[in-house]
């Protein structure tokens, strides 16, 4: 996970910070990112488990569940892995990436969450964004798009 140095004369930072920012695309367009993370189509929503649909990642049962779907530690680290391929580049620049859920609350604030706290680890500096987290429940129709907010 990104290299930071190849020898201990030369040093490689080519990323030199990193922003991740979770949204919900039921809220607004993604924000602009170098990777873009669109978690909608393949991995479970919390929002359909009346339990956990006005929680937040904020709250364990919907990290623990999220965390729990089949390939989200999987893209977790495959993003991650991606980090390390924009650090092998050859300018030093930030790197934003955009993790995406229908409304932000549930699997996107979570993956981003955990992935930042994984980034964090290389020593670069890592900025956590939640753009829709503190946002209203959407009422949604049968195939996920946006009806009404479900509390105003």
């Amino acid at each position: 996970m990104l290299r930071r140095h190849l020898s201990k004369e030369i040093p490689v930072m080519s990323v030199i910070e990193i922003h991740v920012i979770s949204f919900g695309y039921l809220h607004d367009a993604p924000p602009p990112a170098h990777l873009t993370l669109d978690l909608r189509r393949h991995f479970n929503d919390p929002d359909v488990n009346p339990t956990l649909r006005y929680m937040t990642a904020e709250d364990l049962p919907v990290r623990a569940a999220v965390l729990a779907t089949p390939g989200i530690q999987e893209l977790i680290a495959g993003a991650a892995a991606v980090v390390d391929a924009y650090d092998s580049g050859p300018q030093d620049a930030p790197l934003t990436i955009a993790v995406g859920c229908a409304g932000g609350r549930h699997r996107a604030a979570t993956v981003a969450r955990v992935l930042a706290r994984r980034l964090g680890k290389t020593g670069v500096p890592v900025h956590l964004t939640h753009r829709d987290l503190p946002k209203p429940v959407v009422e949604r129709t049968a195939i996920g798009d946006a009806v009404t907010p479900a509390h105003a």
